[in-house]
């Protein structure tokens, strides 16, 4: 067994320490991957784009969409009912690529997406009165600071919050 000076010892502790962090960074941003998806399914985007961004399905568990779904004569104050083989192919897509991953696993409130954990905590440092501006009206309306959502991309590089 080979003797290790004690620098050596020092690099080993800094290359697993360094390693962790990049394998903990990683995970991190393989969390916010999950709750893009660039490839949306046409009818969905034709369906619920008519109205607002179409939400990259990974932003809700399965268990949302379903209960989403089951209510579309009464979606949020509106009717948004659909035909029901449009309903079922909406319903696998939906399921098949809903977030199953930690931060998105448990029911939100309401099945909003604005009221689940990590939504509160990316936008944690956005104060309520920016919700209100006439640009913004709500913080459902992603499209109005983030320049990309009508790609499914979030990236906070790409955001532009309106005065």
């Amino acid at each position: 067994m080979p003797i290790l000076r004690p620098c050596c010892l020092v690099h080993q502790v800094l290359v697993g320490l360094s390693t962790a962090l990049w394998v903990r960074h990683a995970a991190l941003a393989d969390d916010d991957r999950r709750l893009q998806l660039t490839q949306l399914l046409p009818r969905y985007q034709q369906e619920c784009a008519a109205c607002h961004v179409a939400y990259p399905p990974g932003m809700l568990p399965s268990g949302s969409w379903q209960h989403l779904l089951n209510s579309l004569p009464h979606h949020y104050g509106t009717d948004a009912s659909l035909d029901a083989a449009t309903v079922k192919q909406l319903a696998g897509w939906l399921t098949e690529n809903a977030g199953t991953y930690k931060p998105v696993r448990e029911l939100p409130p309401e099945d909003r997406i604005t009221r689940t954990g990590w939504f509160i905590r990316k936008h944690d440092e956005i104060p309520s009165s920016v919700w209100l501006r006439p640009a913004v009206k709500s913080a459902a309306n992603c499209a109005a600071c983030h320049t990309r959502a009508n790609q499914g991309d979030f990236n906070e590089h790409y955001v532009r919050i309106p005065r």
